[in-house]
């Protein structure tokens, strides 16, 4: 299995930038697809963006679409989400995800393995 913890998060004004990483140890890093998914306060988990193992394909949510761009550094365990023009609405916590499965998918339950979340909050 694998374990994953995020890192990046913070407070940014609307407009603003910043830059996600998930941090993955355990199994080799390189056989999982991954993912991010965020969270509201009192709404349900969602889907943001996802990536195959080479890095090659990527798959994003429309409301993140333009803005937002994931990858990883399989030599480095890392998957990154870099996050650009930033909006109140996307605050939320953010969590990256394993999947064990062939395609990334863009549901929860296409993941196996999830991280803790950090929290970022865009303030307007």
């Amino acid at each position: 299995q694998v374990q994953l913890v995020e890192t990046g998060g913070g407070l940014v004004q609307a407009g603003g930038s910043l830059m996600l990483s998930c941090a993955a140890s355990g199994r080799t890093f390189s056989s999982y697809r991954m993912g991010w998914f965020r969270q509201a306060p009192g709404k349900e988990r969602e889907f943001v963006a996802a990536i195959n193992w080479s890095g090659g394909s990527t798959y994003y949510a429309d409301s993140v679409k333009g803005r937002f761009t994931i990858s990883r550094v399989n030599a480095k365990n890392t998957l990154y989400l870099q996050m650009n023009s930033l909006k109140p609405e996307d605050t939320a916590a953010y969590f990256c995800a394993a999947s064990t499965r062939l395609v990334p998918g863009t549901t929860q339950g296409a993941y196996d393995y999830w991280g803790q979340g950090t929290q970022v909050t865009v303030s307007s």
